[in-house]
Formats: structure tokens, sequence, C-alpha cells
């Protein structure tokens, strides 16, 4: 397969320019829209996918280049990277994300994101959403996201942060009290355990720890780490230690590929 056309490191892709506005309007709209998850999850998430890959397009050319989707569930981040003109495939763990909204995309498969199923550098982009912190080795999954990636390709991963107001998930905010005791208080409350486990499903990951691990790496470019749902002018928060544990709620990183096939 050709490969999309390189992007010069940082750049937006010239013919097209940048298309995603990080304002505060985009902000209160997918703010409004999570409230909408549980009773209309195709309407969240459709719109999710949609800013996200107008927020993946400023970054690097999506038109004829061939993405791996870690985690892409029910597909909702798949579909909207499709349109976009990506050769997308999608890969997840759980057989039943994968069927929750009916049939999966084809290109799908079941695998694990510690592991991926893909050669050494055969990707133009490595992208996921909101997987990283459910699961036991969130730096081997990243790992695996830049191996695949090729020499000049992107990896987009974005993450909920354990200290955010939303760290917990469902259980938020009492996993500010402790994860174990957040899963007990929401199990006494509902009748049924959380989907999202502390210590099973769910993991806590710092954005220190993802900034760290990037830096540490000599094979790639940090392009990018901003607050996911922010105006872009809130981006500060991630320069600050502590305060952008609380104040980011969701971390994107966006990274360069310079070394490797």
């Amino acid at each position: 397969m050709a490969s999309a056309p390189l992007v010069p490191h940082g750049r937006v892709p010239e013919e097209r320019g940048s298309r995603h506005r990080a304002t505060l309007a985009r902000s209160v709209r997918l703010l409004s829209a999570f409230r909408r998850e549980q009773q209309d999850p195709a309407y969240f998430y459709d719109l999710m996918a949609s800013d996200t890959v107008a927020q993946l397009g400023d970054y690097t050319t999506l038109d004829g280049a061939t993405v791996v989707d870690v985690g892409t569930g029910a597909g909702f981040f798949a579909r909207a990277l499709t349109a976009a003109g990506a050769r997308c495939v999608g890969i997840d763990h759980d057989l039943s994300e994968l069927t929750a909204h009916g049939t999966p995309s084809t290109g799908t498969l079941v695998a694990s994101a510690l592991a991926l199923p893909f050669r050494t550098g055969s990707a133009d982009v490595c992208f996921s959403s909101n997987v990283l912190e459910h699961v036991p080795d969130p730096w081997r999954m990243a790992a695996e996201m830049v191996r695949v990636t090729r020499r000049g390709g992107t990896v987009f991963l974005s993450f909920t942060n354990w200290l955010s107001p939303w760290g917990g998930h469902e259980t938020s905010p009492w996993h500010y009290l402790g994860g174990d005791r957040a899963a007990r208080r929401y199990e006494r409350r509902t009748g049924s355990p959380p989907k999202n486990r502390y210590g099973q499903s769910l993991h806590p990951v710092s954005v220190s720890a993802a900034l760290s691990w990037a830096r540490g790496r000599d094979d790639v470019q940090v392009l990018d780490a901003v607050p996911r749902y922010h105006p872009r002018w809130a981006g500060v928060i991630v320069r600050i230690p502590g305060v952008r544990e609380f104040a980011t709620w969701n971390l994107v990183l966006v990274l360069r590929k310079t070394d490797g096939p």
C-alpha cells in the first residue's frame, strides 16, 4: 500500500490548513454532549469521533493513510477515519465491545493492545482514544503503537488521567478516596459492580508519566501534549506539575516517529 505523504515535523498539511478549532464553544458542546453518553451513545461518540479526526488531521494527512485504531470498540472513530479517506484497521481485545452497536466493521480484529498483530513500521498513523487507562501495562501499549508506526508517521494517544474529575469513570468523583472504595460504593448504590473496575479494567495513569515516557524515547518527537476537551489557550496547564493532573481531564499526546523502519 502507498503511504500518505510525509508532513514536516509539527506542521499542518499545507494543501488543507487547520480544520480543528479548540474554542470555548467547542469545549461546551463536547461536555454537554457527554451528559447524553449513556442515553444516546451514538450521538456522543459520533460527535467525539468527528472532532478527534479533525484534530488528528492537523498533524498529518489522513487521505490514503494506513491507520491502526487501537481499542476501536464499536468503531465510531474507525468510521470517522475511513470517512476522512484513511484505510483503517481496528483492534479490540473484547468481542463484546466490537459488537456492542451491531456488526463490527470490515477490517476489525480481536487482538491485544499489548502485542499489536502488525509488522514494525507498517502504519502511517497509530491512533488510540481512551484506552491507555484500561490496560495493565500502559507504556507497553504505547511502545507497541510506536513500533507499528513507520518513520515519519504519527502516533495519536489520548487517555483520561486518574486524578482528573473523571479519572474513576462511572465511580467518579469517589475515586479520589481510593479506587477500591469508589468501586464498593458504586456497587452498593447501583446493585452491580462498575464496568471499569479499579485494578482490573481501570488503572491509574498520570500526565507526568506520559510526558516522561514520551520524552525519554529517542525514536519519537513530541509534537503536542494538550488537554483534549479544553480551549487551546488552556493548554498551558500541561506545563504545570501537580495542577495538570487535576485540570487536564484528558490528555492528547501526539508524536512523530523519527527513527526505525
